[in-house]
C-alpha cells in the first residue's frame, strides 16, 4: 500500500475536516436551541414536519438521521409539549402520521431564526457564489458515496 492510498495528515483530509465542520455545526445549533428547550434532532422534526406534514416515524427518522426508536421519543416529546400532534391510531396501516401544532410552528419560527443565524455565521467567509460553490460540492460528496437501500453504493 503506498501513501496514496493512505489517509495522510488529517489537516488535510477533506472526510477529518467535514466531520470536524459538522460538529462544530451541530455544537453551535445546541447552544441556540437550548434557550428554546429544544435539542438538534427536535427542530429538525419541527423543521422536516413543516416542509412535510404527516410523514410516518420511519420517513421522519430517515430525513433527521436517527433510529426510529429514537424518533419516537424526540415525537412523543414534542407532542408532551403540544408542539406535534398525532393520532391515537392508524386510519391505515401502522403509520402514525405527524403535523405541527399552532404552537409547534410558532415554536419552529423562533428555532428556524436561531438556527438561520448559526448558518450565516458558519458561511459568513464565502461570497453568494462561493456559497452555491460548496453546497453544489457537498450535494455531489454525498451522491458520490451514497447506499442504496439494499446495502449498495451507487455507481457515480
Amino acid at each position: 500500500m503506498g501513501q496514496g492510498d493512505m489517509v495522510g495528515p488529517l489537516d488535510r483530509a477533506v472526510g477529518y475536516a467535514l466531520k470536524r465542520a459538522a460538529t462544530a455545526l451541530r455544537v453551535a445549533m445546541d447552544a441556540a436551541l437550548r434557550p428554546l428547550d429544544l435539542t438538534v434532532p427536535q427542530y429538525s422534526c419541527l423543521e422536516v414536519l413543516s416542509q412535510r406534514p404527516g410523514l410516518s416515524n420511519a420517513e421522519l427518522a430517515r430525513a433527521v438521521f436517527v433510529t426510529r426508536q429514537s424518533m419516537n421519543l424526540v415525537l412523543r416529546g414534542l407532542q408532551d409539549r403540544g408542539l406535534v400532534t398525532r393520532p391515537a391510531t392508524a386510519s391505515h396501516g401502522r403509520a402514525l402520521p405527524s403535523e405541527l401544532t399552532s404552537a409547534g410552528r410558532t415554536q419552529l419560527r423562533a428555532a428556524s431564526i436561531a438556527v438561520r443565524a448559526v448558518e450565516k455565521r458558519m458561511l459568513e467567509p464565502f461570497s453568494e457564489t462561493r456559497q452555491n460553490r460548496l453546497l453544489q460540492d457537498l450535494i455531489a460528496c454525498t451522491d458520490a458515496v451514497a447506499v442504496h437501500d439494499d446495502g449498495r453504493e451507487t455507481e457515480s
